[in-house]
């Protein structure tokens, strides 16, 4: 049987023999680009994001297992099938629709509560908890309250009680609470360059400070005077105060005995724990680099004088970001808007005060 091939079935055969391979000349080069870019990158794994597993897998699905092993450079054939199948079960997951079984959660704004109250509040029971949470509208059970403090880690009532953190103590007697420590300055005498030992006390709730004494010699005699001085019942610095914070240092047993016969409370720090007395620490940090650290001190007297002006700058002065920027004994100049603006400087500019004359 003979077939004849018309002119036009003729044209047909050789423009699809001519796209064929053309496709495949881009094909081929795609490949090879796609290897190129590969090698490129080396033994780094190729991360894609869902969408782009998607738009693969969508398209591999159309193409065989043997093309796409000829086609595909990035991944395998069976990865660009399992991304298929996986777009498939996806479709027909109704996981998302369905009920829960058992207990509902517990909301996360009453874990966060619940964890809230037994960390400020260490003699609290799980009943005590519960009551509260029912006074803000939230009602559980104290078996819910158990459960949420034992997968935070948190202890019944009695261990939390003996267990009283720093900060809930220091919140608790804010009021009342004054920190002691000494600090050193090198002055120049007629014997040569000699240590003396400057002792702060500070009132931590208004940040007001007392510079209690300055002496070379802090010997177990100028503490107990030093104490009698901070106690005295008329003009006492601490004669308000609760509870005294100090360190270790053994200056301050001579201190703690004359305060026995008081009813001022010392609390002894923990060995190398400065931070526990950030605040009296940081005055220090302010008074050396502010004022010491660019004087050199000639004879007792002359130190005593930087200690005053700085004492009655930092009080009438400067302006404290832990009293929400406010000075501490503010005149009334403070806040004024009329008058010339003057500047009173002390230790011969050092320290600098800006303020409009009310004249």
């Amino acid at each position: 049987m003979t077939f004849i091939l018309h002119p036009w079935q003729l044209l047909i055969f050789i423009m699809a023999g001519w796209i064929n391979r053309h496709q495949q000349d881009a094909i081929e080069y795609l490949r090879t680009e796609n290897q190129v870019l590969k090698e490129k990158l080396g033994k780094r794994r190729i991360l894609l994001n869902d969408d782009q597993r998607r738009r693969l897998a969508v398209k591999g699905k159309v193409l065989t297992r043997k093309t796409l092993k000829q086609v595909a450079t990035i991944v395998t054939p069976d990865t660009i099938l399992r991304w298929h199948r996986e777009l498939i079960a996806r479709k027909w997951d109704h996981t998302d629709k369905r009920q829960s079984v058992g207990r509902p959660r517990v909301r996360p704004e009453i874990v966060t509560l619940t964890v809230r109250m037994a960390q400020e509040n260490p003699s609290w029971g799980y009943d005590r908890i519960q009551g509260a949470l029912a006074n803000v509208g939230f009602h559980v059970s104290d078996t819910t309250v158990a459960n949420i403090l034992k997968a935070h880690g948190i202890e019944p009532a009695p261990q939390r009680q003996r267990r009283t953190s720093w900060r809930t103590f220091l919140n608790a007697h804010w009021d009342s609470i004054a920190a002691a420590d000494f600090t050193t300055v090198e002055v120049w005498t007629r014997s040569g360059l000699v240590t003396f030992y400057v002792f702060v006390v500070m009132h931590l709730k208004t940040r007001r400070v007392e510079i209690a004494g300055v002496t070379p010699h802090p010997n177990a005699a100028w503490m107990r005077q030093i104490g009698r001085n901070l106690t005295d019942c008329v003009d006492g610095f601490l004669r308000t105060t609760g509870h005294l914070i100090i360190d270790r240092d053994t200056k301050h047993l001579p201190l703690r005995e004359i305060l026995k016969s008081t009813k001022i409370d010392v609390v002894i720090l923990p060995p190398k724990s400065p931070n526990l007395n950030a605040h009296l620490e940081r005055f220090i940090h302010s008074l050396k680099s502010e004022c010491l650290d660019h004087v050199i001190f000639f004879g007792e007297d002359s130190l005593r004088r930087a200690l005053e002006q700085f004492s009655a700058h930092f009080h009438r002065e400067r302006n404290h970001q832990g009293l929400d920027n406010r000075i501490i004994d503010a005149g009334e100049e403070v806040g004024r808007t009329n008058g010339e603006l003057q500047c009173r400087k002390r230790l011969g500019g050092m320290l600098r005060y800006y303020y409009r004359d009310a004249s």
